[in-house]
């Protein structure tokens, strides 16, 4: 079964597609707020995206380029606008298919389920932590904030990674020493302050002020 984001707003196509969609044994999820699609996208984290191209705020190329700097899950596009130009552009843009409209539901489920194969039997899903609009891609340490990348140490990357799959909840240093360096007999402490004071840093250049709370006595939290 597979993840399916659906961003389309013409509620009626969104509908029968997302029925037909179920119908083959596919959880789908329609954007509602199109002028966010992607906390929607991270929030469900899709196996798959169909999207259209003439969308409210943003078309969907500039959706497809902002999904393209965290991940690569399949997006087929699906558009009137079908003619040479906006197939090949939507090619260009980081699409896996077009589904020209008015669609043939056959046709798209014949179409996803090829892009499917392709993609799951060859690799899975790249994961990803999104806190805030920020996301961490799990797979090569890097972290996106505003279309703007963010390199990180690996020592940077293991202290965002617990904080991150422990947000709301304090970790302690003792917790976070133990992630960092479990094959060292002994580390000083300080060594943590330096790199979480470093990872700090970084994240403040790139916007994201007071992203990591101190809990004195207690250890660091995303709240």
């Amino acid at each position: 079964m597979y993840r399916i984001l659906i961003v389309e707003d013409d509620v009626t196509m969104a509908g029968a597609m997302k029925k037909e969609l179920e119908a083959w044994g596919n959880e789908v999820e329609c954007v509602q707020d199109f002028q966010d699609v992607i906390s929607a996208f991270v929030a469900y984290d899709p196996h798959m995206v169909l999207m259209d191209i003439m969308l409210p705020c943003y078309n969907g190329y500039h959706w497809c380029t902002k999904i393209r700097q965290i991940s690569h899950v399949p997006v087929v596009f699906i558009s009137s606008a079908s003619d040479n130009m906006n197939i090949v552009m939507a090619m260009n843009m980081g699409g896996d298919d077009f589904i020209p409209k008015p669609v043939d539901l056959t046709v798209m489920i014949a179409k996803i389920q090829a892009v499917l194969r392709r993609t799951y039997d060859l690799a899975g899903k790249i994961p990803v932590l999104e806190h805030k609009g920020a996301v961490l891609n799990l797979e090569d340490a890097s972290l996106v904030y505003e279309g703007q990348r963010v390199e990180l140490t690996k020592n940077e990357f293991r202290i965002l990674q617990t904080l991150l799959e422990n947000k709301g909840r304090v970790v302690s240093r003792d917790t976070l020493m133990t992630r960092l360096w479990q094959m060292d007999s002994y580390v000083e402490e300080n060594t943590l302050t330096v790199n979480v004071t470093r990872l700090r840093k970084k994240l403040e250049q790139a916007g994201l002020k007071d992203f990591i709370a101190t809990r004195v006595g207690s250890g660091y939290i995303i709240a």
